[in-house]
């Protein structure tokens, strides 16, 4: 491990804080534990060989600029073949700026020591109202970030009480980010540019909050907030692909590489790539014992849809940790797929006694009583979970799930607008609309909102399925094959469903040579499976019709197709007898045929 990093993990964690960044502040502090014993004793004891009274972490005001000549991590002059000619590189602070703002920091030291517990107490006014006078940069920072936290309170009220009205916007509006922005505009403190970053893409400037974010990474980068919100910009995997060039580190440092996985989550588009990331970072020299990249991996695999090793991923961490609850909402999703009622049962009754007031434990609740099939009750808890946190995704998509089950589509598609308006790069939410609509039997509108779910998950089988089966209600056969064979592109080589679908909709277009190529795929793949001809038997009856009926000619293998069905217990036993009888006949009589020609020769 990279003393520099380590030392730059410290300081984030005590920085962070400072400025009432507790998630950014909670996840260095994790990082940093992760790191072997071994390693951090090592970098903690190496100053105290000094024989000085000097201590080894200076508790006087520390400046908002906290880097020094060169970034954490990084030689002045670092290169990266992959790295663009105008990414910003690491940001040097004039020693004069330093030692000033050292001064000021000085000066402000109470008002901001009394600023914090006020911003840790939610009175937000307050501490903007100490701190108004203060020079600073960190209690600048302070100041303009209490205002924004108090702004964004007084926002949220007012859309609650508009809820359930025509007059209620789909967010609420903050009328006072420019305001903010203002006051932020001609930042060059890495804290500062942060905010401006935030306020420019909730403004909807997203160009300019992406430049802002990266100049205070160029300046400060192992503040997680800033990475967050640089994450939250990006559209999809594209966007992100062309900014990693950008970013002014190696593609090697762990940071870009935490982000990549971490972005790739959100857009719920992880690869095998990803999780070769996750395993490199989880390396004896890096963050072995890290749980939020172990849950990183754990949601990766999730994504992936590989069940089995991501509840195994989950389970070790929670042999680590029995308390951790960020992200237990997706291990509750999986023991839901795997059907785990027991395990689901406990692991909810054991984190309702922890804390009944996170939304994760709310939603694992939610998906406790689904699998008991009690709808209602799931739609409490999942009710419940978007009370406590608006934006929190899952629980809005889940409602909209149960509402289904329960048949009542116009409150699913209620529950999912909700869903794309808190994030509108969720494939579930547009997935699930086009559910509650064909329910309806609207189905222009469901192949509308099946657009969009394939346009942000263009390899998955189900949607691309959905979009055929809808063209096929709407009568338009050759889009729905289109889609169709779209979604053999991500399924899985031993699929049948998909083929027999094909085979059905071009034999509806009349047209039997494809659609007995469909069948005669079904046959391949059972065949090679060794499964039982009771499950394939109507591939063979269609294929040997087509050869027998509609100019497929090969009479022979015909025959030996229906010999099978003729022999097994399948419910077409009958009808390939019958069959196979008319083949043999037809067969008969070709070969009488050729030995007629042959003697007139």
């Amino acid at each position: 491990m990279d003393p520099e990093i380590l030392s730059a993990l410290r300081d984030a964690v005590q920085d962070c804080s400072e400025r009432a960044l507790t998630v950014a502040s909670k996840w260095a502090s994790e990082l940093l534990l992760s790191v072997s014993p071994k390693n951090r004793q090592q970098t903690t004891i190496q100053p105290l060989a000094f024989q000085t009274s000097t201590p080894a972490r200076s508790r006087s005001p520390r400046p908002s600029l906290l880097f020094v000549n060169d970034t954490p991590g990084l030689s002045p002059e670092f290169t990266d073949p992959l790295r663009h000619p105008h990414a910003p590189g690491p940001q040097i602070q004039p020693h004069e700026e330093r030692v000033r703002e050292l001064q000021l920091e000085a000066q402000d030291a109470d008002y901001i020591a009394t600023a914090k517990p006020l911003m840790d107490a939610r009175e937000y006014t307050r501490a903007a109202h100490w701190l108004r006078d203060c020079q600073s940069s960190k209690a600048k920072f302070l100041r303009v970030y209490s205002l924004y936290l108090a702004s964004e309170k007084k926002s949220l009220r007012e859309w609650y009480k508009q809820d359930c009205s025509r007059q209620q916007p789909p967010l609420p509006v903050n009328q006072s980010l420019i305001e903010l922005l203002a006051q932020v505009s001609n930042a060059t403190d890495p804290w500062q540019l942060f905010l401006k970053a935030l306020f420019l893409f909730r403004l909807s400037r997203r160009a300019e909050a992406i430049e802002c974010a990266l100049l205070s990474i160029a300046s400060y980068p192992w503040n997680w907030s800033v990475w967050t919100l640089l994450g939250e910009c990006l559209g999809d995997g594209e966007e992100l692909a062309s900014l990693l060039p950008l970013i002014p580190l190696p593609t090697s440092h762990p940071l870009v590489q935490l982000f990549q996985v971490k972005t790739m989550n959100s857009l719920n588009s992880p690869t095998e790539h990803e999780l070769g990331l996750c395993d490199r970072l989880l390396r004896d020299d890096l963050f072995p014992r890290s749980l939020w990249i172990m849950s990183l991996r754990a949601c990766v695999l999730y994504h992936m849809h590989d069940f089995g090793p991501a509840e195994e991923q989950f389970k070790k961490i929670r042999e680590i940790d029995p308390y951790r609850i960020d992200d237990i909402d997706v291990y509750s999703n999986i023991l839901y797929v795997n059907s785990k009622r027991l395990e689901l049962s406990k692991l909810a009754h054991e984190f309702l006694e922890l804390d009944r007031d996170r939304p994760e434990i709310c939603c694992l609740v939610g998906n406790h009583y689904s699998l008991k099939g009690e709808h209602e009750k799931a739609v409490k808890y999942f009710r419940r979970a978007t009370q406590l946190d608006r934006t929190y995704l899952s629980a809005w998509t889940l409602m909209g799930h149960e509402y289904v089950e329960m048949k009542n589509s116009h409150a699913a598609i209620e529950a999912y607008r909700k869903a794309v308006d808190v994030n509108r790069k969720d494939f579930r939410a547009w997935y699930g609309l086009g559910q509650a609509y064909e329910l309806l039997s609207m189905h222009q509108y469901a192949l509308y909102y099946y657009q969009h779910a394939t346009a942000l998950r263009p390899y998955d089988v189900r949607i691309w399925q959905a979009q055929g089966m809808c063209y096929e209600q709407m009568g338009r056969l050759r889009e729905a094959i289109e889609c169709m064979k779209r979604a053999l592109l991500g399924a899985d080589s031993n699929e049948t469903i998909i083929h027999l679908r094909l085979a059905k909709l071009y034999n509806d277009l009349e047209d039997y040579k494809e659609a007995a190529t469909y069948h005669q795929r079904v046959i391949d793949v059972c065949v090679a499976a060794q499964k039982p001809v009771t499950e394939w038997a109507k591939s063979v009856v269609y294929v040997a019709r087509y050869h027998f009926q509609h100019g497929g000619g090969d009479l022979q293998h015909a025959k030996r197709l229906l010999e099978l069905v003729a022999a097994s217990q399948s419910e077409e036993v009958s009808q390939g007898t019958e069959l196979l009888k008319r083949v043999n006949r037809a067969i008969t009589s070709f070969e009488q045929l050729e030995a007629a020609k042959r003697a007139m020769e």
